[in-house]
């Protein structure tokens, strides 16, 4: 062979290879690594409340609305919707290419039974009161009203028609939450409580189930039947279930993950230096940080031993020095940033520090503990995360300065609120709450003496459930901000729950992952998101 058909052959072995390079890197499955911060409970958007629960489920199941990267409500299902000049009647055009994984068309009827099963008391939804301001929700939910009383109508395959009690100025943002997602409902119907397991379940979200592995993983791929497919550009979603903050920091540094949700915050300085600020993002956001007293039992059926405890905590301490300053102290159970809303304080907030301390000993005595009195036992317990244990190691100490004696326990997230949810006794727990919508009501609703699934501490004031009974029928927006402003007020004299911070979200954001941004509503769906 001589030296020139030698060069042309080599000429177009190279050319192949270029080729073959080329068409594989092309055809490369692009894969994110998601640290969830935990494991969900369930994937049955009718039994999720906490956002590791719906960082998942809403990736794989889309509402009539969506938050964008900004946290903004957009179209998801619904490509556009009507409302009534009254503000009661919400009538929603679904996408007429809105399909489920499995081929079958997103029709208004999915809606109608994924509303109706939510509110079907024999269901239990945990989140039901969620859709309360639909027609006759609360009634059906209650069992004075027969499910298909319910306020919502399919008037066609692809046109759905939301009736609600009252006025809701929020409901645009209510449809984008979990407990309003559709479901299958021939799918429901035919696995019953296994139609959220691999291979069952259906998705009309961006994404799809295809393993759970308890405690290890959840793979989720792209669904190809997704209205907005060719736009979404991340093909597989692993989700990494741990809560042991230290390790998944060292996976992120490894590359093992691409997004970690929530990482030890006193290490945040440090984290900066060795990862670079801009991996490293906190941000407060429309959330409280708080403790909760079973107040089922003495002593913290006792409102002085209430308060006392709630005055001997150093939110300034916590706030600085466990979260570095990102998140801040908190001592309105309705975070600042709401329009029109200005937050109930106790008076004693703002004393100084050591004269709160000298006041809860003060109201502590007055109610027989302390010096001469009886033993304060409490029992703190949280959710294993390394800033819950710090927090819960500080207040012991602060509490422990006043005289009482505390012992920590700790649950993985879903045990412990699982537990709290059910109605388990306790003595003080750890909670926190992230607006499902920016509406003082959707954290006031929580003290409601009816709500068992999220008053966890059973605190109970008739007028202050009288004043949120009343701030549903207030038409005037001014008016009712000061109604619920005077419910708050009520909760925050009595510490039914104690908030501690104003919340912040954490994350850890690998440089190559584009289109994440920090938001009030801490909602980042994978959609959004690409790997450069």
């Amino acid at each position: 062979m001589n030296a020139s058909i030698r060069r042309t052959l080599k000429a177009v072995l190279l050319s192949s290879t270029l080729l073959a390079m080329t068409a594989s890197l092309a055809s490369a499955e692009t894969v994110i690594r998601r640290g969830n911060g935990g494991e969900p409970q369930t994937l049955d958007q009718a039994h999720i409340s906490i956002d590791i629960e719906g960082f998942v489920v809403r990736d794989m199941f889309e509402g009539l609305t969506i938050y964008n990267p900004k946290g903004e409500v957009i179209p998801g299902v619904a490509e556009s919707w009507t409302i009534s000049d009254d503000g009661t009647v919400y009538t929603f055009k679904l996408r007429e290419d809105a399909k489920w994984s499995n081929g079958d068309p997103v029709t208004a009827d999915d809606f109608v039974f994924a509303w109706r099963r939510m509110e079907d008391p024999k269901e239990a939804a945990e989140y039901a009161n969620i859709l309360y301001p639909v027609k006759n929700a609360e009634a059906i939910n209650t069992g004075k009203a027969a499910v298909d009383t319910l306020g919502v109508k399919a008037v066609d395959a692809k046109t759905l028609e939301v009736t609600l009690e009252r006025p809701t100025p929020y409901f645009l943002q209510l449809a984008s939450h979990y407990a309003a997602l559709p479901v299958n409902a021939a799918v429901v119907q035919k696995f019953g409580a296994e139609w959220t397991k691999a291979g069952n379940m259906v998705c009309n979200g961006a994404y799809c189930l295809t393993e759970n592995v308890p405690n290890d993983h959840i793979t989720a791929v792209k669904n190809d039947k997704y209205w907005d497919a060719a736009n979404v550009k991340i093909d597989k979603v692993i989700y990494n279930p741990s809560e042991d903050q230290s390790a998944t920091e060292r996976m992120f540094e490894a590359g093992e993950l691409d997004v970690v949700y929530n990482f030890q915050t006193d290490q945040k300085a440090f984290l900066e230096e060795k990862l670079g600020k801009d991996q490293v993002l906190a941000g407060t956001d429309l959330g409280t940080y708080y403790y909760v007293f079973d107040t089922r039992h003495e002593p913290f059926s006792d409102v002085k031993v209430r308060q006392a405890l709630s005055m001997a905590v150093d939110r300034d301490f916590l706030a600085e020095k466990i979260f570095s300053g990102a998140q801040l102290p908190g001592y309105s159970f309705v975070p600042p940033g709401m329009e029109g809303y200005t937050p109930a304080a106790p008076e004693w907030a703002s004393l100084d520090q050591l004269d709160r301390e000298d006041k809860a000993k003060e109201l502590l005595k007055e109610a027989g503990y302390g010096e001469g009195g009886k033993p304060l036992k409490i029992d703190i317990r949280y959710n294993t995360n390394e800033n819950h244990k710090k927090v819960a190691t500080a207040v012991a100490d602060m509490w422990k300065a006043v005289g009482a004696e505390v012992t920590l326990q700790n649950l993985d997230v879903k045990s412990h609120y699982a537990y709290l949810q059910e109605g388990g006794a306790f003595d003080v727990a750890r909670a926190g709450w992230s607006a499902d919508y920016a509406d003082p009501e959707n954290f006031l609703n929580l003290l409601v003496s009816s709500n068992t699934s999220f008053n966890y501490g059973h605190w109970a004031n008739a007028k202050y459930d009288e004043l949120m009974k009343s701030s549903y029928a207030e038409r005037d927006p001014a008016k009712r901000m000061q109604i619920l402003h005077d419910a708050e007020q009520i909760a925050m004299d009595e510490q039914g729950n104690a908030p501690l911070m104003v919340h912040a979200s954490t994350w850890l954001v690998s440089r190559k992952v584009k289109g994440f941004e920090m938001n009030a509503v801490n909602e980042h769906l994978t959609k959004f998101l690409s790997i450069e």
